[in-house]
């Protein structure tokens, strides 16, 4: 595989799984749009469908799971909400046209020969029946995977259908269940989550690489993610290559006489505040009582809420039903006390409820979508997905409001739907300390119709075709290559690889660079960009065609100088529900003495613990004091040395040495690059209280002073924090007492804050994510180089190693993917060579006499 065949296997769309299929294969009674969705269905395998409410998402899975079982014969299941198996079979029969009509079953022994059998999902999960006998499943109102890792329906449904073990040993082995399907009308825009479930269900994606691939890290919650800006459209196009979107029939067709009949009736949404009673507000954790309720609710108050004020909605209720007390009515509410309060103030209602049997529930359901009943009282958990109820019914009230959107909006499209004559009418009651609650559902509401738009537009323009989406997403490949030579250095914005490719050998004397820590982060949103890989191993496949050529660049002898960090793997991604390392270090140790570099060491540099604790979680104070095992240790970077092999083995010494003069390369300065120490002087250590009358910049250089020319005592530093912290003096921001380091193998005296990162956040740009650090760059540069030598480093971000190579007068050179980094990277090397007085941070950080002095 050449580099361009391996970027362009970098794009993820989903694969096709099933069998072609023409159109003319398909029952004609199906409209021409339902046609569509089951072909794309059948061929694609393992597809979702998110159809609009009254697209005939019902039929649509029936002709799919008959079409896949023509090919394959066996046994097809559609698993549904209790209440809708009968919407299956009044449509085989009705629209379909069906004499061997789908029968329900709830264990397999009740199966009779081959044909296409419905369950509910309670049956699946509590192990009663075994789908992985089907060659073929569908999934209808699938919504119920959104709960994830901690659902038991998602666990189980993943354990069996993806071929990890059915309840009776899973037939196929490793396949699972090969054909599957998803359909439901409302997938969560709300919560990305519930999409990557579906992804993984249909064996597209695991949640964990969709994570890592198209999302930021929110590192105080495992499932609160955020798209990456630059990833959006790449997000939305994968989503669309494996689930197709509809709102209307056109949408498909592109013929808009297609949309006739299938045009959605006006709704008018009408919300009723209730006052709330503030006397009984409650008290805060110290004590003091609140004057007004806490309208910030979570899941109890709100359930409290629900409590104390149900008469008062009860009552609003009765009064709207005076509008016009002979319409039929369906009047949803949440809580067993609601239904009961509901029951005793309308005797004639009629409710369903979860006690009730099965078959009891459905036939109330089909008396009121057939008009025998006036009014159904029932929680949308249990009748809002599916039932078709728009025929009687273009009222409903909804006794309270709640945070789930889900089922409300399911709920609502129980009467808004393609085939209802009137307009609707819904009436939300709710109460004065439940505004929070309205708001965030309107807010749910208005992110959902975006949604559905921002994917029906990807399919009018794209159509169903992969073809047409790869070609989008393989524009972003490489960059328009530029470069800027000057005296001094020479920086190029391109793909490092084609650029490093076309560079003299033997030409560099220095490579040093900080490579990107595998997939940790993306630079660009560039199919070239190293972190732009779904694993590990992907992102070593892309090195390997770096690393040869930068062994051919470097002069015979020379070192390449990579600095590294090793990874946090959360607990949720490594199964093992705490957080573990990767050692990245030691896969790039192997990756370039694999490829003709000899390892000459490692240089570690300390990190700041609590900084790193910030922002992993990982190292609390709290969580060690409930349990030490699982909180490890803080992170060091490193740099790693490697040499390639000079010329000839009859010398050690490289083609072109790296030369020091003894008058100005003294052996103190060797003892510290080789091994130094720094022995005890005599001095004491310090008194805690000579500390804690110290500002924070004083505590550090004291401290560090002391550390390095002391014993070291590790109970006296402790002691020293503690006292700091009873002062008030420790800060939790970063950390003041770091531990120094007697060996040059550790670098503890880096500043970490002295990079040209801080001159971009002091000009409001873009944080580059991992910058390198000018002692780090300096001391390198300074022991493994000559003056005059070319300096490079194929990752440049801001340049900080040709900048800094100039001013020790090397020649810089640097490649960069990112543009504005390039850019922002050429303007401080042009300012370098001008010898312009570039200011850092530690200019801001002097002393205002010192810098007038």
């Amino acid at each position: 595989m050449n580099y361009t065949d391996f970027l362009k296997s970098k794009i993820k769309l989903a694969q096709k799984e099933g069998v072609d299929l023409e159109v003319s294969k398909i029952n004609p009674a199906l409209k021409p749009h339902n046609q569509l969705m089951v072909k794309w269905l059948v061929e694609g395998g393992r597809r979702a469908c998110f159809a609009s409410f009254g697209l005939h998402k019902t039929v649509t899975q029936l002709e799919a799971v008959r079409i896949v079982l023509e090919n394959t014969g066996g046994s097809g299941l559609i698993i549904c909400p209790l209440s809708v198996r009968a919407e299956f079979i009044r449509d085989a029969k009705e629209r379909l046209g069906w004499s061997n009509l789908p029968k329900f079953i709830r264990r397999n022994s009740e199966m009779n020969g081959d044909g296409i059998y419905l369950t509910n999902y309670e049956s699946v999960r509590d192990g009663k029946l075994d789908p992985t006998v089907f060659e073929v499943a569908s999934l209808d109102e699938a919504s119920v995977l959104r709960g994830l890792g901690g659902s038991k329906t998602f666990r189980e449904f993943m354990r069996i259908f993806t071929g990890d073990g059915g309840p009776n040993g899973n037939r196929r082995g490793a396949e699972g269940v090969k054909y599957r399907f998803v359909a439901t009308a409302t997938p969560s825009p709300n919560d990305y989550i519930e999409l990557l479930a579906y992804a993984d269900f249909l064996g597209v994606m695991d949640v964990s690489q969709a994570k890592t691939r198209f999302f930021k890290r929110d590192s105080t919650k495992a499932d609160k993610l955020t798209i990456h800006a630059h990833k959006e459209e790449e997000f939305w196009m994968w989503v669309s290559s494996w689930a197709i979107f509809v709102s209307k029939p056109s949408d498909l067709t592109g013929d808009p006489k297609d949309d006739e009949g299938y045009i959605l009736p006006p709704l008018e949404v009408i919300w009723h505040e209730i006052p709330t009673d503030h006397t009984k507000a409650g008290y805060e954790k110290d004590g003091q009582q609140r004057m007004f309720k806490n309208a910030a609710f979570g899941l109890s108050e709100a359930a409290r809420e629900k409590r104390e004020t149900v008469d008062a909605r009860v009552a609003k209720l009765m009064e709207l039903r005076e509008l016009s007390p002979e319409a039929h009515r369906i009047l949803w509410h949440d809580t067993e006390a609601e239904r009961k309060a509901i029951a005793k103030a309308i005797p004639s209602v009629a409710s369903v409820y979860g006690s009730q049997k099965l078959e009891l529930r459905e036939d109330l359901i089909r008396g009121f979508s057939d008009g025998e009943i006036q009014e159904l009282s029932t929680k949308p958990v249990i009748a809002g997905s599916g039932c078709n109820l728009q025929r009687h019914c273009n009222w409903a009230i909804y006794l309270g409001i709640g945070y789930k959107f889900n089922d409300f909006i399911q709920s609502i499209h129980r009467i808004q739907r393609f085939g209802q004559p009137h307009a609707v009418r819904i009436d939300l009651i709710y109460t004065e300390a439940e505004r929070k609650i309205r708001k965030d559902l309107e807010r749910k509401w208005s992110q959902h119709n975006k949604m559905v738009k921002k994917m029906t537009d990807i399919i009018k323009k794209y159509g169903l075709s992969h073809q047409e989406m790869a070609k989008v997403l393989t524009r972003n490949m490489g960059v328009e290559r530029i470069e800027i030579k000057e005296r001094r250095y020479r920086l190029i914005n391109n793909d490092n690889v084609p650029e490093t490719k076309a560079m003299k050998e033997n030409s560099v004397g220095l490579i040093h660079t900080s490579i990107p820590f595998s997939m940790q982060y993306e630079y660009t949103p560039n199919y070239s960009d190293f972190g732009h890989s779904e694993s590990n191993e992907e992102f070593f496949r892309q090195m390997d065609f770096l690393t040869p050529e930068l062994l051919r660049v470097l002069k015979p002898g020379r070192i390449a100088a990579i600095h590294v960090k090793d990874r946090i793997i959360p607990g949720g991604l490594n199964g093992l529900g705490f957080q573990t390392v990767y050692p990245f270090h030691l896969d790039t140790i192997q990756h370039f003495t694999k490829h003709g570099f000899a390892y000459m060491g490692m240089k570690t540099i300390v990190t700041d613990v609590v900084r790193e604790n910030n922002q992993t979680y990982r190292l609390g104070w709290t969580e060690q004091c409930k349990d030490g095992t699982k909180m490890g240790v803080g992170m060091p970077e490193y740099l790693l040395l490697f040499r390639k092999p000079q010329t000839s083995t009859d010398k050690s010494y490289a083609d072109e040495p790296v030369v020091k003069d003894k008058g100005k390369y003294s052996r103190a300065r060797w003892q510290v690059d080789a091994h130094g120490f720094t022995r005890s002087s005599g001095n004491r250590l310090l008194v805690p209280e000579e500390l804690a009358k110290l500002d924070h910049k004083g505590i550090f250089q004291t401290f560090k002073k002391n550390s390095l020319d002391t014993i070291y005592n590790y109970e006296h530093h402790v002691k020293i924090g503690e006292k700091l912290d009873a002062s008030g003096k420790l800060p939790t921001s970063f950390m003041l007492l770091q531990p120094q380091s007697w060996s040059d193998e550790v670098w503890a005296d880096v500043t970490r804050m002295l990079t040209l990162n801080g001159s971009q956040w002091s000009k409001g740009k873009e944080m580059h994510l991992c910058p390198l650090q000018f002692d780090i760059v300096d001391r390198t540069i300074t022991q493994f180089s000559n003056e005059g030598d070319v300096v490079y480093d194929p990752f440049g971000g801001l340049m900080t190693v040709p900048y800094r190579a100039i001013l020790l007068n090397r020649f810089g050179l640097g490649c960069e993917l990112n543009n504005g980094y390039f850019l922002d990277g050429a303007t401080y090397c042009k300012a370098m060579q001008e010898e312009m007085d570039m200011p850092t941070l530690f200019d801001m950080l002097k002393e205002p006499e010192q810098a007038s002095a």
